[in-house]
């Protein structure tokens, strides 16, 4: 017969002193308050391991920070536990590792993680974009919370300023980018599922606005104000340049001496540099030509064609342009992206083919078999259109002199 043990009251539990050894006091069903000589009491609770038979022991904390009550109510879960052969040791142990795993698993780190990997499929500047933008409106209010305490809600309230201020678009890309943080700690395992999928839906959307550009038969007022406009050297060819190339600001304004093949006359782009990170080549005309020979004396001797104002060894500022315009006097009419949409107006009204026109925008196809076909293929016609786009500005140019102008009617 099983002895029986009679429970312990808060004043036995209080009073208990002392001795030159650690002694128990049972509370019954394995629970027992452990005296040790130094006065400290501990709970502790010894049971029959699940699996392997043998007697074992948990600790449920020091007395008085944990009550004669506390410590039953541990009591009983543990045996709940063992009811179901789980060993409340190892489920303790387990608990208290996930409880460190949440704590580590914060925002920021998730997000952190997750740009490591995004960068690697977009252009150095966008991904400084993407970063910028959650360093700035998310991070300093979520960034320090565990990823399971981030809900709709939340990060909706964060971003009702933003939308208050007409920011839909950057709304609209906050959302997209937090989506993308919480899919990859889905796919790694870090919660089972998106809370924030549906925030987008939360705001109104964003009416598409086109980049300011000109009208094709525009182009000659902005060579004029081009020709008399008190801008840096290096600023009037950069802006040149990307007019006569057809690429992005960013494209254009980091480009390489070691990215351009005079021999063949062409500028190759490698992929890590191009926004869908694809390698992009463009046959350069004898006014594109004519602006890199203005420049070299300036900036040959440095690895960028396009040296930075203040930190020549770096590259200018993608903006560099977009300042430059707004100075001019095109304020709200034309920015520097909205030049290509001016060069495939123009284009597209001469009757070039369209998918030439794409491939010289670097818009990638979706279709891989004809996007193959591209590459291979339409660099031959691309060389043709970008001569005559070259002399449609150097005719727009007249009577002005661009720098591609002076250097073609001296070559």
């Amino acid at each position: 017969m099983a002895r029986i043990v009679k429970p312990l009251t808060n004043t036995e539990v209080k009073n208990a002193k002392a001795k030159d050894k650690e002694f128990n006091l049972a509370d019954g069903e394995g629970l027992s308050l452990r005296v040790k000589p130094n006065g400290s009491k501990n709970w502790i609770f010894n049971y029959t391991h699940p699996v392997s038979n043998k007697r074992a022991n948990i600790g449920f904390g020091i007395y008085p920070e944990v009550t004669l009550a506390i410590a039953r109510d541990k009591r009983l879960n543990a045996r709940s536990l063992l009811a179901k052969d789980i060993d409340p040791k190892t489920h303790k142990a387990e608990a208290i590792k996930q409880k460190k795993e949440v704590l580590s698993n914060t925002f920021i780190n998730v997000a952190s993680n997750w740009f490591e990997v995004k960068k690697t499929s977009v252009s150095q500047d966008y991904g400084l974009d993407v970063w910028r933008s959650l360093e700035l409106h998310i991070l300093p209010s979520i960034g320090k919370y565990p990823l399971t305490e981030i809900t709709a809600p939340l990060v909706i309230s964060i971003m009702k300023p933003i939308a208050a201020k007409g920011s839909l678009e950057t709304v609209k890309r906050l959302s997209q980018r937090l989506n993308e943080i919480m899919t990859y700690a889905v796919n790694t395992g870090l919660i089972h599922a998106n809370p924030l999928s549906g925030i987008k839906a939360a705001f109104e959307k964003p009416k598409k606005q086109n980049m300011p550009t000109l009208a094709a038969d525009q182009l000659p007022e902005l060579m004029t104000a081009l020709s008399r406009a008190s801008i840096k050297i290096v600023t009037r060819t950069l802006i040149e340049w990307q007019l006569h190339t057809m690429t992005r600001p960013g494209e254009a304004a980091a480009t390489k001496w070691n990215e351009i093949d005079f021999e063949n006359k062409l500028w190759n782009i490698p992929a890590e540099r191009m926004k869908k990170k694809r390698p992009h080549t463009i046959p350069l005309s004898v006014q594109a030509l004519g602006l890199l020979s203005s420049i070299k004396p300036i900036s040959g001797h440095r690895e960028y064609v396009f040296p930075a104002d203040r930190s020549p060894r770096d590259h200018a500022n993608k903006e560099t342009a977009n300042a430059a315009l707004k100075r001019m006097g095109f304020k709200g009419r034309l920015v520097a992206h909205g030049m290509r949409a001016l060069a495939s107006t123009t284009l597209n009204e001469q009757g070039f083919d369209p998918d030439v026109i794409e491939s010289a925008l670097a818009h990638v196809d979706k279709n891989k078999v004809r996007r193959a076909y591209n590459r291979a293929e339409y660099i031959e016609r691309r060389k043709d259109m970008m001569t005559w786009w070259s002399q449609h500005i150097e005719t727009a140019a007249t009577g002005n002199m661009s720098l591609a102008n002076k250097l073609s009617v001296h070559s």
